[in-house]
């Protein structure tokens, strides 16, 4: 058993040792496959809890990410870890305590994907317009969520239109901005005679983000969530795989 040394300096040993209702932390292992955050598996007595850190970031980083999975969560279709807490490290940075999902092998594949994140297109809705309660982060850049009532507007300005400002402002590219404003500007007839619902959406949806649980059945995770026209999930498709199976589920549904 792993001796608890100053609990009251480390907030996320406090909370597993108390709220987590653990009496013992058996084992604490780091994980791999993240490029901004540390991550670390904390077996317990209870089971395990999965942390993630960040030294340099604060705490508004993970509470986008928390109210994320909670609204994936309670739409009750596709599985996401449950989050339990967050909040700032004692030098600075900030954590956030979830459910360990155990990962196994993808023996109900891409057409459980398509069909689960359709059902969960489906149960989260906004009527507040496009955008999200909490500005959020995809990455470690900063996404911009101020409601809107037309999508084209949303997508146009605080999608398309962000990212080629900060294109132009940290790397100089002027000439993608210029063309890419002429796009923005020109959106509404790719949409012309399309009714778009607002709809909860995962927003970083590639191969990293995608994996299945020991019974084999599709999780997601990571997310930059926002509500917006549910086909702008498959913005990143292009380094997701997704097959002509989990098109055919999606769309099914």
């Amino acid at each position: 058993m792993l001796a608890v040394v100053a609990m009251s300096e480390d907030p996320v040993l406090e909370w597993i040792l108390t709220e987590g209702k653990a009496t013992q932390i058996t084992k604490s292992s780091s994980v791999g496959g993240g490029c901004i955050n540390l991550a670390t598996r904390y077996d317990t007595d209870v089971g395990p809890f999965f942390v993630k850190t960040n030294r340099s970031i604060g705490p508004s980083m993970f509470e986008g990410e928390a109210l994320g999975l909670r609204l994936m969560y309670e739409t009750n279709t596709i599985r996401v870890p449950k989050p339990y807490k967050v909040g700032s490290l004692p030098r600075g940075g900030s954590y956030i305590i979830m459910e360990f999902v155990e990962f196994g092998a993808a023996r109900s594949g891409q057409p459980a994907l398509g069909r689960k994140l359709a059902e969960m297109h489906k149960a989260g809705k906004s009527e507040k317009g496009f955008g999200f309660e909490v500005e959020n982060t995809i990455g470690s850049t900063p996404q911009i969520n101020t409601w809107t009532s037309d999508w084209i507007e949303f997508y146009a300005k605080h999608r398309l239109g962000y990212q080629l400002k900060l294109a132009r402002d940290q790397f100089g590219d002027s000439l993608i901005y210029e063309k890419g404003q002429k796009l923005a500007k020109n959106l509404a007839p790719l949409f012309e005679d399309v009714v778009i619902e607002p709809c909860l959406l995962h927003g970083d949806l590639w191969s990293g983000n995608v994996t299945y649980d020991k019974n084999g059945e599709p999780v997601i995770l990571d997310p930059a969530c926002y509500y917006g026209h549910n086909e702008a999930e498959f913005g990143r498709s292009w380094c997701a795989g997704f097959g002509s199976s989990f098109y055919n589920s999606y769309f099914e549904v």
